[in-house]
C-alpha cells in the first residue's frame, strides 16, 4: 500500500509548516514589508513551545519525573492536587510566585537578580537550530551544531555570577564546582560529536537527520561509544543526580541557589528541565534520527515521532536519577581526565580511519553496516580494556558481607602472625 505523501496542504498537520506558510502568506498580503519574517519567528517560537516545550517541561518533566522516580523508590509521587495529581506543577508555580524572594544585605544584587534571566536565554535559544520535522526548523543554519554547543555553554556564566554575587562562601564552592566540571565535561563531549560530524560529514542537524534517513541507519548504532560518552558528560553539565556534585546537600547545603528563593529560584530548577529536554532532543536529532523512523514519518507526523525520541531519551535522565547513588567531587573529575576523555580520543581516531575507508569505496551503503557491526564491538573491547588498565578489578569486589579481620582489618593481638 503507498504510504500517503505529506502534502503542502494547510490542514496536513505532518508537516504543521504548512500551517504557518498559509498564515504567513496571508499575512503578507496585508502586514508592511519586513514584518512578516518578524512575525515568521514569533510564529515559530510560540508553537514550539506551545506544542512542546510547554506540555514537556509541566507533564513529563516536573510530573513526569516526580511519578516515575516515586515508583522507582517505592513511594506514590504527586497524587493529591487535580485527577491523579496532574496539577501538582501549576500548585508548585503558585507557590513559588507567592513566596518571598529574599536578597542578602551584603549581596551583589544588581548581578544577582540578572544571573536567572542569564541562565533562562539560553534555554529558548536552543531549540532555535533543533528540526522537528520537514521544513519545520526555526533556523536551519549550516553550523547548527556549533551554535548548539557555543549556546549551551551560556548558562555556566549565568551560575558562577548566582554564586559569586549571593556573597556565600558555600555559594561560590557550588558555582566554581559548576565551572570545573563543565570544562572537564565540555572535552570528552566534543570529542564524541566529533565522531558523529566525521561519520556524517556534515555539522548540520537537519543534515545528521537526512544522512540517517538516506543511509537507513541511526547513528548510534555506528558510533555507540560517543553516545555514551555524551550521555554521561551532559548528566554532568545539566549537573543532573547522580553527577550533581554543585548541589549535594550533603556537601555544601544546595549549591549556587542557597541564597535563591521564590521565583528565582523557580528560573534556575525549570531551566534545569528546559536544557535537560533541549539536550534530549539534541541527543534524538544527532544519535536518534530526528523526525525519521525509517518511512514511519509518511504515515505519522514527523513532529510526533520527534517528541517520543526526545522523551525516551529524557527517561535515561530520570531513570539514572532515581537509581544510582552520587559520586564524589574527586571520583567524577578523575572519570573526565582519566576515562572519557581517552576513550573520546580512541574513538574518534577509529571513526576517522573508517571513514577514509568508505571515502575509498565510494561511500557504499553496506560498508556502514559493517562499521556499526565493528564499532558496537570495538566499543565494548575498548570500555572494557581501559578500565582495567585504569585498575577496575571486578574479581576482587566481594559478593557477600565479610567481616573485619578477613578484609584485612582490625585483628586481635593474639591472632596476630
Amino acid at each position: 500500500m503507498t504510504p500517503f505523501l505529506v502534502s503542502d496542504k494547510w490542514y496536513d498537520i505532518r508537516d504543521l509548516g504548512n500551517l504557518s506558510r498559509a498564515l504567513l502568506d496571508a499575512a503578507d498580503k496585508v502586514l508592511p514589508g519586513g514584518v512578516v519574517y518578524v512575525l515568521a519567528a514569533l510564529i515559530g517560537f510560540v508553537a514550539s513551545f506551545l506544542l512542546f516545550v510547554l506540555p514537556s517541561q509541566l507533564i513529563i518533566g516536573v510530573y513526569g519525573e516526580r511519578r516515575i522516580i516515586g515508583r522507582m523508590q517505592s513511594r506514590l509521587g504527586p497524587n493529591r492536587v487535580g485527577p491523579f495529581g496532574l496539577l501538582q506543577p501549576i500548585a508548585d508555580a503558585i507557590k513559588l510566585i507567592q513566596k518571598e524572594a529574599l536578597t542578602p544585605t551584603q549581596a551583589d544584587r544588581v548581578v544577582m537578580y540578572i544571573a536567572p534571566i542569564i541562565f533562562v536565554m539560553p534555554a529558548v535559544l536552543l531549540w532555535a537550530v533543533i528540526p522537528f520535522g520537514e521544513n519545520m526548523v526555526i533556523a536551519d543554519i549550516p553550523v547548527s551544531l556549533m551554535y548548539f554547543l557555543a549556546v549551551s555553554a551560556l548558562p555556566v556564566i549565568a551560575t558562577f555570577m548566582a554564586g559569586w554575587s549571593s556573597n556565600n562562601k558555600y555559594s561560590l564552592f557550588g558555582a566554581m564546582r559548576i565551572v570545573s566540571m563543565a570544562i572537564s565535561y565540555e572535552s570528552p563531549l566534543v570529542l564524541a560529536l566529533l565522531g558523529a560530524v566525521v561519520m556524517s560529514g556534515t555539522i548540520s542537524l537537519s543534515g545528521m537527520v537526512a544522512w540517517a534517513d538516506e543511509y537507513t541507519i541511526w547513528m548510534v548504532f555506528v558510533q555507540p561509544l560517543a553516545l555514551v560518552i555524551y550521555f554521561i558528560c551532559v548528566s554532568a553539565e545539566l549537573n543532573r543526580t547522580p553527577v550533581d556534585i554543585a548541589e549535594a546537600e550533603s556537601e555544601i547545603v544546595a549549591g549556587y541557589l542557597t541564597e535563591y528563593s521564590g521565583m528565582k529560584w523557580g528560573l534556575f530548577y525549570g531551566m534545569d528541565i528546559g536544557y535537560a529536554l533541549a539536550a534530549s532532543g539534541f541527543a534524538a536529532t544527532v544519535f536518534l534520527g530526528g523526525w525519521t523512523f525509517f518511512g514511519l514519518e509518511q504515515w505519522v507526523p514527523g513532529w510526533l515521532i520527534f517528541i517520543a525520541k526526545t522523551h525516551l531519551f529524557y527517561f535515561l535522565f530520570i531513570w539514572t536519577r532515581g537509581t544510582l547513588p552520587r559520586l564524589r567531587a574527586d571520583q567524577l573529575m578523575a572519570f573526565a581526565w582519566k576515562f572519557l576523555l581517552p576513550l573520546g580520543v580512541f574513538n574518534l581516531l577509529i571513526v576517522s580511519t573508517e571513514r577514509m575507508l568508505w571515502a575509498e569505496q565510494d561511500y557504499a551503503k553496506g560498508l556502514i553496516y559493517v562499521f556499526a557491526l565493528v564499532n558496537i564491538a570495538l566499543s565494548v573491547g575498548l570500555v572494557y580494556a581501559w578500565a582495567r588498565f585504569n585498575g577496575y578489578r571486578p574479581e576482587r569486589t566481594p559478593t557477600r558481607p565479610r567481616l573485619v579481620k578477613q578484609a584485612g582489618g582490625y585483628i586481635p593481638v593474639g591472632e596476630r602472625p
